[in-house]
C-alpha cells in the first residue's frame, strides 16, 4: 500500500451546506455563472474585472446605459435565498415507491416547501424541463399568502450581506419573518423561485404562470428580468365563470404568462385540428348515406352552418370532391413583390389564367405537383385565378389567447374523483392544461408544477399521454400545508394538501385506466419528503471530531441511510429514483450508481472489505466508479486512511483511475 498520497475533493453535505451558507452572497449565483462563461474577466484572486468584461463585449454588444426594471423591498435578499443550498435532505417513501404501479415509475411527487425543492431538482435535472406550469397563490387578501420564510439571518448579517441600512435591514426582515401579504412580500417570495426555475428549463423550453390582476403588472415585470422581455410569448386570457356578485366590474378571466428560455429556440405552436376531426367525422357519416358528392356538400354545409360556434378556425372547410373534404379559401397571389412568375393555363380554354401582381405563391414545380394530385380548384374559365385545394386532414390550429373552460367544471370533476366531495377549492381547468401541452411538449419529455396543488397539471400529464401514446413524465412539488380543520377534506381523513394532490393522481389513474384498458404508459410515481435536520442532530455534528476513532452511528439513524443515499444520488446529477445497486464486499455492502460508489454505514468495513473492493477494480474490466463517497461522520480515522492510501494505489494502476475520496458531513 502506497503511502500519503491525498486526493480529498470534498463534497458538501449538511454540515458544510450550512457553513457554506453563512458566507453567501446575493451576487453569487450570477458570478458562478459569468465565471463559467467568461473566466477572463476574473484575475487570480476571483475578483470580476468590469472593464475587461465591457471591452470583450463592446464591439459585439450594443450597449446601452438607459434601464428600466421592477425595484422592490427584499429583492437583494431574494437573490441572496436564490444563492444559498438547501439544508434538507430527501427521504424516500419506501412503502409506496415499491409497489407494483410504482416500483418503475418515472414520475415523482415532492412534499415540501418548492424552494428547496428546486434547489435539490437543479443538481439533476439542470437544462432538463421542457415545461413549467404554476399557479402560485395570487396575493388576493382572501388567499391565505403570508410570507413566511425560515432562513435565519441576523439584522446585522442583512445589513452586511446586502450593504443596506439598520433600518432597511429589520423591514426585510419583518417581511421574511413576521407575516406579510404586501407586493414586497409577494415579489420576494416569488422571486427566487422563478430565478431557480429558470435554470431548470431546456434551451426549447417554456414556463406558464397563472396570476389575476393582483399582481399580474408585477409578476410581468419579475418575469421580464429573469427571462428577458424578448422571451415573452404571450399572455393568455383563461375565461372562467361569470362573477355573479361584483361590485363594480364583474371580473370573468384570469392570466397566464407564457415566457420561453430561448425565443430562437422555439418551433411553431400547432397541433392537428380538433375541430376539423369533427367536419370529417360528419363527412364520413355522410359517406356511409351513398349520397353524390354535390349531396355530401350540401348537407355537410348545412351541418357546419349550424355548428359554426363549434369549429372554430375551420368553417371554411366546406367544399367535398372524390377525395374528401377541402377548402379552397387559399390565395394564389403573393401578398408582396418577388413572388414567382409563370403562365397557368386552364385545362379547358386552353388560355393562360392572369397573373397576381406580385406572382404567385408557388413555384411553378410545386404548383404542378398539385395539379397532378387533383389538388387545384379550377374557375370555368382562364378569367379566375385558380385556388389550391387544402384538405381538412392538413387543418392545423394555434394556441390562441383566449380559452374558455367553466372552472366550476373543474371542481365537478375533482368532486366525481372524490365521491361527490368538495375536497379541494379552485382547482386549475384539467382540459385548458392539457390543451397547453399538445402545444408546447412533444411526447417524451419533463413537466414541473412546484405549487401543484390537486395535482391537476399531474392529471393532464397522464391524461394526454394516454390518448396520444406519450411518454411524457411529471414532478410535482406541493408543501405539506395543512387543511382546514372543520373542511370536508380533512372530515375525509386528508390532514395536509400534498396528500390531496397524491389521492388525485391515484384515483385520476385508475380513472384512466379505465378508459383505456389498453393503455400500459407510466400511472404511477414516486414519492419523497423534504426533511429538515433535526436540532440535536445538527449538535452531533458540530460535536463530531473527524479524527476520532470511532464513527457516530447514532447520526446516520437520524438521516436514515435511504435519506442519505437518496440526497447524494440527486446531488450527483441521478435523479430522483435512481438505479442504485449493492455491491457486497466481504460482509461490507456499499452502494453502486454511476460513476459513484457510496460508503454509508461504518461498520464491518475492514481489511477484507477494502481487499474485496481492490481485487473488483483489477478483476472486473467494467468496474470502475472513480468517485468513492463516505458519509463521514459513519467512518472513523483509521478506517478513512486505509480508504484513502489503498485507492492511491489505483491510480497508479492498468486502468489509470483518477480516484476522487469525497468525504461529506
Amino acid at each position: 500500500m502506497l503511502g500519503n498520497r491525498r486526493n480529498d475533493k470534498r463534497r458538501v453535505m449538511i454540515k458544510d451546506i450550512m457553513a457554506q451558507n453563512e458566507k453567501v452572497q446575493p451576487n453569487d449565483r450570477i458570478m458562478s455563472k459569468l465565471h463559467a462563461d467568461f473566466p477572463q474577466c476574473f484575475n487570480k484572486e476571483g475578483q470580476f474585472d468590469m472593464e475587461k468584461f465591457q471591452q470583450l463585449v463592446q464591439t459585439e454588444v450594443d450597449v446601452t446605459h438607459e434601464g428600466y426594471e421592477l425595484n422592490f423591498l427584499g429583492k437583494n435578499y431574494a437573490n441572496l435565498i436564490a444563492s444559498t443550498e438547501t439544508e434538507t435532505v430527501i427521504q424516500p417513501d419506501l412503502e409506496h415507491n415499491a409497489k407494483p404501479e410504482n416500483c418503475n415509475s418515472q414520475n415523482v411527487y415532492i412534499s415540501g416547501d418548492n424552494l428547496d425543492a428546486l434547489k435539490h431538482l437543479l443538481k439533476s435535472y439542470s437544462n432538463s424541463i421542457k415545461c413549467i406550469y404554476i399557479d402560485p397563490p395570487y396575493n388576493t387578501g382572501s388567499d391565505g399568502f403570508v410570507y413566511n420564510d425560515k432562513f435565519t439571518f441576523t439584522k446585522e448579517q442583512i445589513q452586511t450581506k446586502l450593504g443596506v441600512s439598520e433600518e432597511k435591514s429589520k423591514r426585510i426582515l419583518d417581511l421574511a419573518h413576521r407575516g406579510s401579504a404586501s407586493h414586497s412580500a409577494w415579489l420576494m417570495f416569488m422571486a427566487p423561485r422563478l430565478m431557480l426555475a429558470k435554470d431548470l428549463l431546456t434551451e426549447d423550453g417554456v414556463i406558464f404562470i397563472s396570476i389575476d390582476d393582483n399582481e399580474q403588472a408585477n409578476l410581468k415585470l419579475l418575469c421580464d428580468s429573469f427571462y428577458g422581455e424578448e422571451n415573452f410569448m404571450g399572455e393568455l386570457i383563461i375565461q372562467t365563470a361569470t362573477d355573479n356578485n361584483p361590485t363594480q366590474i364583474s371580473t370573468e378571466h384570469e392570466y397566464m404568462l407564457c415566457y420561453v428560455k430561448n425565443k430562437e429556440r422555439q418551433g411553431k405552436w400547432s397541433i392537428n385540428s380538433s375541430a376539423a376531426k369533427q367536419i370529417q367525422e360528419q363527412y364520413e357519416i355522410l359517406k356511409t348515406k351513398k349520397l353524390s358528392i354535390e349531396e355530401i356538400q350540401t348537407e355537410l354545409r348545412a351541418w357546419i352552418k349550424k355548428n359554426k360556434e363549434k369549429l372554430p378556425q375551420v368553417a371554411h372547410y366546406n367544399n367535398v370532391d372524390e377525395r374528401g373534404v377541402y377548402s379552397n379559401s387559399s390565395n394564389s397571389s403573393n401578398t408582396k413583390p418577388g413572388g414567382y412568375i409563370f403562365d397557368i393555363i386552364h385545362p379547358i380554354t386552353q388560355k393562360p389564367c392572369p397573373k397576381p401582381a406580385y406572382g404567385w405563391r408557388w413555384p411553378e414545380d410545386t404548383f404542378l405537383s398539385y395539379v397532378k394530385n387533383d389538388d387545384v380548384e379550377w374557375g370555368i374559365d382562364e378569367t379566375t385565378q385558380p385556388h389550391v385545394k387544402k384538405r381538412i386532414e392538413t387543418a392545423v390550429e394555434q394556441l390562441r389567447t383566449i380559452i374558455y373552460e367553466d372552472g366550476r367544471a373543474s371542481t365537478k370533476l375533482l368532486e366525481s374523483l372524490f365521491g361527490a366531495k368538495k375536497i379541494f377549492d379552485n382547482p386549475k381547468p384539467l382540459l385548458s392544461l392539457q390543451r397547453i401541452l399538445k402545444f408546447v411538449t412533444n411526447t417524451d419529455c419533463i413537466i414541473l408544477d412546484f405549487f401543484s396543488g390537486s395535482a391537476t397539471t399531474a392529471h393532464a400529464v397522464m391524461k394526454l399521454n394516454s390518448e396520444d401514446g406519450g411518454n411524457r413524465k411529471f414532478i410535482m412539488v406541493q408543501i405539506p400545508e395543512l387543511t382546514p380543520k372543520d373542511s370536508e377534506a380533512r372530515k375525509a381523513g386528508y390532514e395536509t394538501i400534498d396528500q390531496i394532490g397524491q389521492e388525485r393522481i391515484r384515483r385520476a389513474a385508475s380513472k384512466i385506466k379505465t378508459e383505456h384498458p389498453d393503455y400500459q404508459g407510466d400511472l404511477g410515481f414516486k414519492h419523497y419528503t423534504l426533511q429538515d435536520v433535526p436540532q440535536n442532530t445538527l449538535d452531533k455534528m458540530e460535536t463530531f471530531d473527524p479524527t476520532s476513532m470511532f464513527g457516530e452511528g447514532d447520526i446516520l439513524q437520524s438521516f436514515g441511510k435511504d435519506a442519505v443515499l437518496e440526497t447524494w444520488c440527486v446531488k450527483d446529477g441521478y435523479g430522483f429514483g435512481a438505479n442504485v445497486s449493492e455491491l457486497k464486499l466481504a460482509d461490507y455492502t456499499a452502494y453502486h450508481c454511476g460513476s459513484h460508489l457510496y460508503f454509508v454505514e461504518g461498520e464491518y468495513f475492514d481489511e477484507n472489505a477494502m481487499i474485496a473492493l481492490i481485487d473488483k477494480y483489477h478483476s472486473d474490466p467494467s468496474f470502475n466508479p472513480q468517485n468513492i463517497v463516505l458519509f463521514g461522520y459513519s467512518f472513523s480515522f483509521t478506517q478513512v486512511e486505509m480508504l484513502r492510501k489503498n485507492l492511491a494505489t489505483l491510480s497508479d494502476s492498468a486502468k489509470n483511475l483518477n480516484m476522487n475520496l469525497d468525504i461529506r458531513y
